[in-house]
């Protein structure tokens, strides 16, 4: 049996580099903390409980901020015996985390905003709309720092998400804030809140379901996997294909296994290039190991996209 092993770090596309992701994370953590402080404070001196409660969630992104940043610099750890791919799937974990802190964020948001109904306080609705407009400014120019690299990667993608939802909270808080100054309508704090929080939790649940699949070895939702299995069918001298395996090596890179049957010989190492080469460059297959086989025996264990049932035996 021959093996041929291909790895590629430059991913058929360019991504922000190292350097330039730490500093966009340094920057808006530090902003994000200054604007915690200066929240609770002004929810202290106006009495509002909205303030101090939006502060608490702000503090929240900060600790999400700084686990997407964590794990983009454990990503680029060297592998090592213990850690053969290095710690690249740290990503995947951190995007996962992202989305579980900001559903149970959107659930205390909730529960606080369905005890107010019943009874809404009154507040000092200059000073929260006051307040509230600095925080659209800060978070919304978090976002604008983080949307570049969030379209490539999922683990950014959902700090990202933060400060969008934060963005959007903030808005309606400087709504509801006028409205309350100018009409008395003290109800519309826990209303729009609770509708805040649906849009919240619509747009998280893609980030919490893809950021699960990875965590499982799913095949990434942008790798077509019954297309790569075609194109390997395809190739000359090629005459089965099984135990095809791709999964996320983290919210950025893909992997792929693959036995190949070539009755008539062995390929050169040519041939196996431009297989890997085509993987990488059509298919966002950026690391492939390749098995070539003559087929003289029968040892397919499994196939994840194989058309037809696979014979089990070792």
């Amino acid at each position: 049996m021959a093996h041929h092993h291909q790895h590629d770090h430059s991913a058929g596309h360019h991504h922000p580099t190292p350097n330039h992701q730490g500093r966009t994370f340094i920057f808006t953590i530090l902003l994000n903390l200054v604007f915690v402080a200066i929240e609770f404070a002004y929810g202290v001196i106006a009495n509002s409980t909205a303030l101090m409660a939006d502060a608490g969630h702000n503090a929240s992104d900060v600790l999400c901020l700084l686990l997407a940043w964590g794990a983009v610099i454990l990503a680029r750890r060297q592998p090592n015996q213990r850690y053969t791919y290095g710690l690249r799937s740290t990503s995947i974990l951190a995007a996962l985390a992202n989305a579980a802190l900001l559903l149970v964020a959107c659930g205390a948001i909730a529960w606080e905003a369905v005890h107010r109904f019943s009874q809404p306080p009154a507040v000092a609705s200059l000073t929260i709309s006051i307040v509230a407009a600095v925080g659209i400014v800060i978070n919304g120019l978090s976002a604008l720092l983080l949307m570049k690299g969030g379209k490539k990667d999922l683990n950014i993608r959902g700090a990202y998400l933060h400060m969008v939802a934060d963005t959007a909270v903030s808005l309606a808080v400087v709504i509801a804030g006028l409205a309350m100054l100018h009409f008395g309508w003290y109800w519309l704090d826990p209303a729009i809140s609770l509708a805040i929080v649906a849009v919240i939790v619509i747009g998280t649940w893609g980030l919490l379901r893809d950021s699960l699949r990875l965590a499982l070895s799913a095949v990434p939702k942008e790798v077509n996997a019954p297309a790569i299995d075609m194109y390997l069918r395809q190739l000359d001298g090629v005459t089965d294909v099984h135990d095809l395996h791709i999964w996320g090596l983290s919210t950025t890179e893909t992997a792929l296994t693959a036995h190949l049957v070539i009755p008539d010989g062995r390929p050169d190492d040519a041939f196996m290039d431009c297989i890997a080469q085509t993987l990488k460059e059509r298919y966002s297959i950026h690391h492939s190991t390749l098995q070539v086989e003559q087929g003289t025996t029968n040892h397919a264990c499994c196939s994840l996209v194989a058309t037809e049932p696979v014979q089990h035996r070792h």
